[in-house]
């Protein structure tokens, strides 16, 4: 997999899944998310490692250089046919920046994801996912869900 980063101002976005700051990743999901409140930190460790592609969004201080991660989103996907777009966010005082709207616009136009079908779940981002070509499903009564061990 090639490693592509973006920059914007102060903001970099990489698909570098070891400039990763598992920490920041961990606290967002486990305490902050309504999806996935309470995860251990090994889940999402293994949930980073067997995606196929994670986007890491940092801030650059511009006086030290020095990069702190502050959004996420990582894509399950066999690269071919779909891909399932999960655990999108941006931590809470990057807000309203235009950042999460920068990192689905990099997301939803990577060349390595040219494929048939992307799905997400969300609760209360369709507006904002809208913008970006998501619809509701055409017909959703052909898919079909188990629920698994883990399943909330």
């Amino acid at each position: 997999m090639v490693k592509n980063s973006w920059v914007n101002g102060d903001y970099l976005i990489t698909t570098d899944k070891t400039d990763l700051e598992l920490d920041v990743i961990y606290d967002f999901l486990s305490n902050e998310s309504y999806w996935s409140k309470g995860i251990s930190k090994e889940d999402v460790i293994k949930s980073i490692d067997n995606s196929a592609i994670c986007f890491g969004l940092y801030y650059i201080n511009p006086i030290d250089r020095k990069k702190k991660q502050i959004g996420f989103a990582r894509v399950i996907s066999d690269l071919v046919t779909h891909a399932y777009l999960q655990d999108v966010f941006v931590l809470t005082p990057f807000r309203n920046k235009g950042l999460g709207n920068w990192l689905l616009d990099i997301i939803t136009n990577y060349e390595e994801l040219n494929i048939r079908r992307m799905m997400l779940s969300t609760d209360d981002g369709h507006s904002f996912y809208a913008k970006f070509g998501f619809t509701p499903l055409d017909k959703p009564d052909l898919f079909m869900q188990i629920k698994g061990k883990g399943a909330i």
